[in-house]
């Protein structure tokens, strides 16, 4: 075995490194991780502004209660029907082209959304942003790639990366909360966004795979409509899973995603996604964690908010207060849980996580229906550490799933299968809180304990692609 002494130069190190160490990155690393860090917390705070508003919103805009999954699952309609579009863009034409297109794009959609009068054009701005967030958030982990190239600092920049987004969803709700509507909030963010692209214009280094090619549009359309169905047959089939409408949603889904695999197999040049990948146990696990967190994690402390606000009648600023509590704890736990990834494998890390929301999900049992928010405080613990765990370990596994050149595509891939199991997620929360018999909160119980089972499930299906993968 080599040996190294303090004057060693090691591949990824440099003189004077000590062994196993690898040198500061460079200021412009840095400054890429800065601004991918900062774009991506506006991007989540944008995401999850409308959680404590809600109920504001709905009333400005006239929406009825059967309609509001729409002001939710706008943006992840967006970010799931984007995600892979955007990520082959940026590893084919640049990723710090799209990723300032997209914070430009994700600040002009911001402030516009703040001025809509009625429900479809809020939803179709929301989608807008999501759209610009999935530029954001496919290319800044390409970019991360790019400029952290070595093992440990890959882990430094995703880790530091993870706990960005535990922070935007931590401070989005706590700004719509103070201002004082949420016309203002909308204008705050934008503006915020804005200012990110005007600084990001030439701070982060240009990167992109060899591969080349065109954009996929016939798979790109193929796969967008194909999750408007699916969003539009859960967010009606609450009114009833029988109705024909529901169905022809649900048969259009299939044939699309069935029309969307023939054109990545035969006919895309350059397909959006490699589909041999799912093929891998480590891509497999990447996208089943992502899918399981967004029909869990996120789909249940969407909609929990306005259920404090409707059954405990808290004001949106006690309930932004009290989510921190979850939200700020998911930020620490995933900014210190990059310690652990020499140690714990990001499966077990996945495992974990899932385990402790299950946990924490089935301890908020009888809260609402008690009418005593502070019973709400260790499930809310348990969750935010878990949430913690799986933002820190689900943006390593999605670039050490797939080839270096696609690190985007990667990121893109896992994040698709986030954002459809929040669309999912958040549509099947609103139906079973509101259409289970025994009110609002005997409904939240059941759609807790929905939760933790599916979440339970997640962390076995991962464990499992981890013993296969032996």
């Amino acid at each position: 075995m080599t040996r190294f002494n303090e004057r060693t130069l090691k591949p990824g190190g440099a003189v004077g490194a000590p062994p196993g160490t690898d040198p500061a990155p460079p200021p412009s690393a840095r400054a890429t991780l800065a601004l991918t860090s900062a774009a991506t917390a506006v991007a989540l705070m944008t995401y999850t502004a409308p959680v404590v508003t809600l109920r504001e919103t709905a009333a400005a805009l006239h929406t009825p209660l059967s309609a509001q999954a729409w002001l939710l699952n706008g943006t992840p309609l967006g970010l799931a029907a984007l995600l892979l579009v955007a990520g082959s863009l940026a590893d084919d034409y640049g990723r710090r082209r799209v990723f300032v297109a997209g914070t430009l794009a994700l600040g002009l959609t911001t402030a516009l959304g703040g001025l809509t009068t009625s429900t479809w054009a809020f939803t179709l701005a929301r989608v807008a942003q999501g759209a610009a967030s999935a530029a954001i958030l496919a290319s800044s982990l390409g970019l991360l790639v790019a400029a952290f190239p070595t093992p440990r600092g890959r882990l430094h920049a995703t880790g530091v990366w993870g706990a960005f987004v535990s922070g935007g969803i931590a401070l989005g709700p706590l700004v719509a909360g103070a201002m004082p509507n949420w016309r203002v909030a909308y204008a705050v963010l934008g503006a915020a966004a804005l200012l990110v692209a005007a600084l990001s214009v030439r701070s982060p280094a240009e990167s992109r795979s060899p591969r080349g090619g065109r954009p996929d549009i016939a798979g790109a359309l193929a796969f967008g409509l194909a999750l408007v169905s699916l969003v539009a047959a859960l967010t009606l089939g609450r009114d009833g899973w029988l109705r024909p409408e529901v169905g022809l949603l649900l048969a259009a889904t299939v044939v699309l995603l069935a029309l969307f695999t023939v054109i990545e197999r035969r006919f895309a040049p350059t397909p959006m996604i490699d589909l041999a990948l799912f093929r891998t146990p480590r891509f497999l696990s990447s996208s089943l964690a992502g899918l399981v967190t967004g029909l869990t994690v996120i789909g249940l402390f969407s909609f929990l908010p306005a259920l404090l606000q409707q059954t405990l009648g808290m004001s949106a600023m006690d309930t932004a207060w009290l989510f921190l509590l979850w939200s700020g704890l998911s930020f620490a736990v995933a900014l210190q849980a990059k310690r652990l990834a020499g140690r714990v494998a990001p499966r077990r890390q996945l495992a974990a996580g899932f385990l402790l929301h299950a946990g924490g999900a089935l301890a908020m049992l009888g809260a609402l229906d008690a009418g005593s928010w502070p019973r709400l405080l260790p499930g809310l613990v348990l969750g935010g550490a878990g949430s913690g765990l799986l933002n820190a370990a689900l943006p390593l596994l999605a670039v050490e799933s797939v080839p270096a050149a696609r690190a985007a595509m990667g990121s893109g891939a896992q994040q698709t299968f986030r954002y459809i199991g929040s669309c999912a997620g958040v549509a099947l929360t609103i139906a079973i809180a509101t259409s289970t018999g025994g009110g609002l909160a005997h409904g939240a119980d059941v759609a807790m304990v929905v939760s933790a089972g599916v979440a339970a499930l997640g962390a076995a299906g991962v464990i499992a692609l981890r013993e296969r993968a032996r």
